[in-house]
């Protein structure tokens, strides 16, 4: 059952998801609020994404976040590091495998929170697709709350086309320089391919783009289920040491 919180006017609204251990797909949602620094209530839940803590506090020096877009195939993978994005990689796993590397892969970059790509209609409808990404963020988000990193989910809409205007307006446009003989080739292609690649992690880079301009205040976040993993979440550092006084 979910524990009701109060809800101040002033406090910047979200959502949080309550998922079971990583081998359940069932999730359960309730209202939810992240609470500013200067609100005394702030600690009832101290889990503001990376983006609202720094609108909240432009002092405020912490972890960096991994941009993620989720396919059937391949994952796009971005890194952000303040308001500084890039593409980092694209991986072409799935299940434990995938969900193992994003964490060694958060490790090495340094960041604390995983931003995905949740895929909606153009009328910002759930899709088939979406229940598919919102598997995958509950086993992920049980395993990061082991070492206490937040997993968020953002709207995606879109962010597949700005990659590619993104990518032609920094002259990364071989994408559309590929004929639609090779085209009509599909994966077998090494060209087709290799822009595909390249298209999936600028995607990635466009989540967290848009996490970023909204200061993180329509991200979902999404919570393991055990009051133990919950807990670990809300003793993790809130400021990285390296930058702390």
């Amino acid at each position: 059952m979910a524990v009701a919180i109060a809800v101040t006017k002033t406090a910047p609204l979200a959502r949080a998801i309550l998922v079971k251990d990583p081998s359940s797909t069932s999730s359960l949602r309730c209202p939810s609020v992240y609470l500013c620094h200067c609100n005394p209530k702030r600690k009832e839940l101290p889990l503001p994404p990376n983006a609202l803590r720094r609108k909240i506090d432009p002092n405020w020096r912490g972890g960096f976040s991994l941009g993620i877009d989720l396919g059937l195939s391949r994952t796009g993978v971005a890194l952000s590091k303040g308001f500084c994005f890039r593409p980092l990689t694209v991986l072409e796993l799935r299940g434990q495998k995938l969900e193992l590397r994003l964490l060694d892969i958060a490790e090495k970059e340094e960041a604390d929170e995983f931003i995905i790509g949740l895929p909606l209609s153009s009328d910002r409808k759930e899709t088939v697709q979406s229940n598919k990404v919102r598997s995958v963020a509950g086993r992920l988000a049980a395993r990061a709350a082991e070492r206490g990193w937040r997993v968020y989910l953002q709207d995606e809409h879109g962010t597949s086309a700005e990659a590619t205007c993104h990518m032609i307006n920094m002259h990364l446009s071989d994408y559309i320089h590929i004929n639609d003989d090779l085209h009509s080739l599909g994966e077998r292609c090494p060209a087709v391919r290799s822009a595909k690649k390249k298209a999936d992690a600028y995607a990635a880079m466009m989540v967290l783009e848009r996490y970023y301009s909204l200061s993180g205040e329509q991200a979902e976040l999404v919570l393991p289920k055990s009051l133990d993993l919950q807990e670990k979440l809300r003793r993790a550092p809130s400021e990285d040491s390296d930058f702390s006084e």
